[in-house]
């Protein structure tokens, strides 16, 4: 392991310089709590840094900006690996707002997105975050999707209290004439997109108003639990793009790694406990042409044992529309050209639901990659749901892990955000 001196640490220390003195903000959101630490306090004679976040797409923009705001006398380091934040998952989705509406009550993936969902759109009014509220169909075509539909149904109305309303075939042809729907047709009101990478600065400038540091192109490449298990806080190996390493240390670790995350856990606890990641690739096309126009999103009914919510139509804020993601295997994150062989079964896919679609007007656009912690499905059917890990790790000190974080993470960021605060600090 590298000495304590290596090459970052000249660098480490003018950052904390240029930021000795920063610019805090002091709404009373940021100073009205009373805070009790849940980590040790042993480690803070000597760490470089109070809280260090590893992953700078927009999961852990949103913790690290939290903990900054909430802490302003404490000092937060953000890790990423690439040379600019969220160019992974995190720009590589549809922009998509859910309504949280396909997941369990008592899951995780629904409380975070209920309650992101209204951060969210909150933050979009504040800081002016392009986006819009264009509201979602989900569209059956056969007896097993309206029984999936009328689950949802009812789950929304009983157990989430979340709007959601029963579309008429006659009127779903006044709104939207181009799209089929030979059974039923669920909307939900509260679901929209928003521009990621705009969210993304705005989190980004949140977190550097607050004094937070920012390191890009810096590879965790080893960790150490300082004393019994981050007793004494933790210590980070980091390469830069030269190969070059360096030490710093930090008294809480944060993994919000995204994509790397399994692997940031792997470097930590013994091999008997190392986990295996899943890559989910998504392809999206592209749809140029003017005709059949749509202004709403279209999702087809969700099917058990589906690894995604299957093939949608998504637009950008420019109303371009788009197609994606379906559900490809992939052995590893670095796949990320739009594979396409899939395009024959996206347009079987979509053609269910938009039957006027001019197959010839697809282009390839981009792909992305989806952690998932197992081959299941992305609805909660039965065995296969598997929920996000966000959790302090018991018989360590000061760990926040994050497995499994793909959708609905965008929109869950700021809830997740509260909720790694929350474990860190409680209230």
């Amino acid at each position: 392991m590298p000495v304590r001196n290596a090459p970052l640490r000249p660098l480490i220390k003018a950052l904390s310089l240029s930021s000795a003195s920063p610019t805090l903000l002091t709404s009373p959101s940021t100073t009205s709590y009373a805070f009790r630490r849940l980590f040790s306090n042993t480690a803070r004679r000597n760490a470089d840094f109070t809280h260090a976040v590893i992953g700078g797409g927009v999961v852990g923009l949103a913790i690290a900006q939290s903990l900054a705001r909430k802490h302003p006398s404490s000092s937060t380091l953000l890790l990423e690996r690439h040379n600019a934040i969220g160019t992974e998952t995190s720009s590589r989705n549809s922009e998509v707002i859910h309504a949280g509406i396909y997941y369990g009550a008592d899951s995780l993936k629904t409380s975070l997105c209920l309650r992101g969902k209204e951060l969210l759109y909150s933050l979009c009014a504040k800081h002016d975050i392009p986006h819009r509220r264009t509201g979602k169909w989900i569209v059956a075509q056969n007896d097993l999707q309206l029984a999936a539909l009328e689950q949802i149904h009812n789950f929304c109305k009983n157990e989430l209290h979340v709007p959601i309303e029963w579309v008429s075939l006659e009127t779903a042809k006044k709104r939207e004439p181009a799209v089929r729907a030979e059974k039923a047709i669920l909307e939900s009101p509260t679901t929209g997109i928003i521009d990621s990478h705009a969210l993304m600065l705005t989190l980004l400038g949140l977190f550097e108003e607050a004094g937070g540091t920012l390191a890009l192109s810096s590879d965790v490449k080893g960790i150490t639990p300082l004393g019994n298990k981050g007793s004494s806080g933790w210590e980070l190996v980091v390469s830069d793009p030269s190969g070059e390493t360096s030490a710093i240390t930090t008294e809480t670790l944060i993994n919000a790694a995204g994509l790397g995350a399994v692997k940031i856990n792997n470097l930590i606890v013994p091999e008997d406990q190392h986990k295996k990641l899943y890559y989910a690739k998504g392809n999206y096309f592209s749809y140029p042409a003017p005709q059949p126009k749509v202004n709403t999103l279209i999702y087809p009914a969700p099917e058990p044992g589906h690894g995604g919510l299957g093939t949608h139509l998504t637009m950008d804020l420019a109303g371009r529309i788009k197609f994606g993601p379906d559900v490809e295997w992939v052995d590893g994150p670095g796949d990320l050209g739009v594979n396409q062989a899939r395009l024959g079964e996206t347009i079987r896919e979509v053609k269910r639901y938009l039957p006027g679609l001019d197959e010839g007007q697809l282009v390839p656009d981009y792909a992305g990659i989806r952690p998932k912690l197992g081959r299941a499905s992305a609805v909660a059917h039965g065995k296969g749901f598997v929920d996000f890990y966000i959790e302090r790790e018991k018989g360590w000190e000061g760990w926040v892990n994050l497995l499994g974080i793909e959708s609905p993470g965008l929109t869950s960021c700021l809830a997740i955000g509260e909720r790694v605060e929350k474990l860190l600090y409680g209230r």
